[in-house]
């Protein structure tokens, strides 16, 4: 093993992970009790407690696994990822066969810019506590990170965005698989890649009379291209780690208190969506945009409506104005009891295949990712477990770099933990209904008798992060359509994942 920068190889890959579980799960006992052990009697220093300090025994063990978590995730295990060249790649609504230069590119600029959002280490005190870093704990809040900011960049920006910076693709193999059987045919070499910045393609001379009407055009391209980075690094600043950071692992963690989290604990997909919409709601960063969270695998129309109309929350005299917020939907499921029911992979593969899907955050057992397509019977994920240092996202110019992966992992799907969120994004009325359609139709794909979740008339109460109605006032309503409630109870017993 080899310590590496993100540009060399970005990923502690899946192997690594593996060989350290056996050594996590002896530690898990204690963990589950706190933040990494259990707490020693509180008989002294009852007001350093009351206000939340970490006593002297909390700040040894927070520095003690700090430095062993952050050499634990600063290393790699480099293990190329094979596609099969004949089967096509399927990543948040869009496909690519990999059968020629053209469609690997197209694929390469697809993957590379999404936004890859890891664990970073001496970043400033999260307060009431010690940590300056959240590696060993903080996976599934990166994760959830992703996946907002994957609903911002189609929320800001154009559906066809790419980044034009992105780096090559690194530790991939193309290959031509044998149908039905494992055994694999000869690996065929990685083709070339033609970087985008590197084009040297001649320029054709043009009359006279063309010139300015094409120096225009370029113009203009160029002004939307720069136009289009502005809002890229400005998204990316916002999950900058500064307390802040409208979206950073500060912000996210303070907010968390309101569930009973703090720095150093686990969190579940559940919980973490309640994070995610607290955190929206609560920042004036982003505009007309809102974001809803399903309750007990429920999606309530009226619920939306009300979130999203604001001609039924305010009289507007300005026919032109915007009366409909863009919205993110988030849906905590359960596909599953303790392992991921088969019945449901061929449905959670028509979500990946949707224009309005933004991804699943869940990832397997004791390892959470951010899944964002498939080929095959294999996700295609982005994984938080890298540890880097900081960036400090207030300089201008600060590298984007380490906040993209050019290196694409996949597992299989009867690995995926069955505790997972999915979400979706409609920017306007109409792609909500479009969407409301377009999911039920995948929900019906599925194998097993009970829909992974539903869509129904009316609303019900939210009760949030906190328990209570937060969104609109009114008299309760049923928040299980009959026939379910034991169903809901089991999935909310377990849904949360105990992660090494």
């Amino acid at each position: 093993m080899n310590s590496v920068s993100p540009s060399a190889a970005q990923y502690v890959g899946g192997v690594m992970q593996d060989e350290l579980v056996d050594r996590g799960r002896q530690q898990q006992p204690m963990e589950r009790q706190g933040s990494f052990g259990v707490r020693p009697p509180q008989t002294q220093d009852a007001s350093r407690e009351a206000a939340g300090e970490p006593d002297e025994m909390d700040k040894l063990k927070a520095k003690l696994m700090s430095a062993w978590n952050n050499v634990k995730y600063g290393w790699t295990v480099k293990s190329k990822t094979s596609f099969n060249k004949m089967s096509p790649v399927t990543i948040l609504g869009h496909s690519y066969l990999l059968n020629s230069e053209d469609e690997v590119e197209r694929f390469r600029l697809a993957f590379v810019s999404r936004i890859w959002l890891t664990y970073r280490r001496e970043f400033p005190q999260l307060e009431g506590s010690t940590w300056t870093t959240d590696c060993g704990w903080g996976c599934m809040l990166r994760s959830g990170q992703m996946l907002l900011a994957q609903g911002l960049l189609v929320h800001l920006m154009p559906r066809d965005w790419v980044w034009p910076e992105s780096q090559q693709l690194t530790d991939v193999d193309f290959e031509v698989f044998r149908p039905r059987s494992p055994a694999r045919a000869g690996g065929v070499p990685i083709p070339s890649f033609g970087s985008p910045r590197g084009s040297s393609t001649p320029e054709k001379s043009l009359p006279s009379s063309q010139a300015p009407r094409c120096s225009q055009k370029k113009r203009v391209h160029e002004s939307t291209k720069d136009r289009q980075e502005h809002i890229h690094s400005r998204l990316v600043t916002w999950f900058g780690d500064q307390p802040p950071a409208p979206f950073g692992v500060h912000q996210l963690v303070d907010i968390g208190k309101g569930s009973g989290k703090k720095a150093g604990d686990w969190y579940g997909p559940s919980v973490v969506a309640h994070i995610l919409r607290k955190a929206v709601d609560k920042t004036s960063v982003v505009t007309n945009l809102a974001v809803y969270v399903a309750q007990d695998c429920t999606v309530y129309k009226e619920d939306v409506v009300r979130l999203c109309d604001r001609s039924l929350n305010q009289t507007s005299s300005d026919p032109s104005s915007q009366d409909w917020k863009s919205v993110i939907i988030l849906v905590p499921v359960r596909l599953g009891g303790e392992a991921l029911n088969p019945s449901y992979i061929d449905c959670v593969k028509n979500f990946l295949k949707l224009d309005c899907c933004i991804g699943i955050i869940g990832g397997k057992p004791k390892h959470s990712l951010y899944f964002i397509g498939f080929q095959d019977e294999q996700l295609l994920y982005l994984d938080p477990h890298y540890c880097q240092p900081v960036v400090d996202v207030s300089q201008i110019n600060f590298s984007l770099e380490s906040f993209h992966c050019s290196s694409p992992k996949k597992m299989p799907f009867n690995r995926m933990d069955p505790s997972c969120t999915i979400g979706f994004y409609a920017k306007n009325k109409k792609d909500f209904e479009s969407l409301c359609s377009a999911v039920s139709e995948a929900l019906s794909s599925s194998k097993e008798k009970y829909p992974v979740f539903t869509f129904v008339e009316g609303h019900s109460q939210d009760y949030g992060l906190e328990g209570h109605s937060s969104n609109h006032s009114g008299p309760p309503a049923h928040i299980l359509p009959p026939g379910r409630l034991g169903r809901s109870n089991n999935r909310r017993s377990s849904e949360e994942f105990v992660f090494l």
